[in-house]
């Protein structure tokens, strides 16, 4: 009998699950290949032939709390008829101070970081992907409130906007003590929606 086959994406993934804990344990800068092999439990020569680096093993471990982030998201924005429910649920990443979310909002914390301070192309350019990819998902919640006659077709113009205040807020919550998020969030998308949402 033949040996099967491996398929080398379901290793990657497999590799990246068994160390997904890792990276917020001991944080994207310290992390080693060597504590990638120990914890996944192969060798660590093993780890090249799936990973070119450990920025490579990170990207993997982020988009598969990417993907899953996506997959909660699309099953829950579907439950949700008002556009403010939809803003509330896109920007809870940086509203949500529970426990586990904040495990995540500091990792991204961690990796801003890196981006900013180190001159890494492919960590920018990974964030310029995650970018377009959660640009994405604003975009299809005010398609989505335009079709239904909710908000004024020009509210397509500020998901740009938006994104970047989303952004600009995840950066205060991260520097500024005593900021109130949620506060600041309430006021501009309050603001925001007086704007393009269409008066019945």
């Amino acid at each position: 009998m033949s040996p099967r086959k491996i398929n080398k994406e379901e290793k990657r993934r497999e590799i990246a699950l068994s160390c997904s804990d890792l990276i917020h344990e001991v944080g994207m800068k310290k992390l080693t290949v060597a504590e990638v092999a120990k914890t996944a439990g192969i060798g660590k020569g093993t780890i090249y032939e799936y990973f070119e680096n450990k920025e490579d093993i990170i990207f993997e471990i982020i988009n598969m709390h990417i993907e899953q982030h996506h997959e909660e998201f699309t099953k829950e924005v579907a439950k949700l008829n008002t556009i403010e429910d939809k803003f509330e649920l896109f920007f809870d990443f940086v509203l949500n101070n529970s426990e586990e979310n904040m495990k995540h909002f500091n990792g991204y914390k961690e990796f801003l970081s890196i981006v900013l301070a180190e001159e890494n192309p492919s960590m920018k350019e990974f964030n310029c992907e995650k970018n377009e990819f959660f640009g994405g998902e604003l975009i299809k919640i005010l398609e989505d409130s335009i079709k239904k006659g909710e908000i004024k077709e020009d509210a397509l113009n500020l998901a740009d906007g938006i994104l970047t205040y989303h952004k600009g807020l995840a950066l205060r919550k991260m520097s500024q003590a005593n900021f109130d998020v949620r506060a600041d969030y309430e006021k501009f998308i309050g603001t925001i929606l007086q704007l393009i949402e269409i008066k019945k």
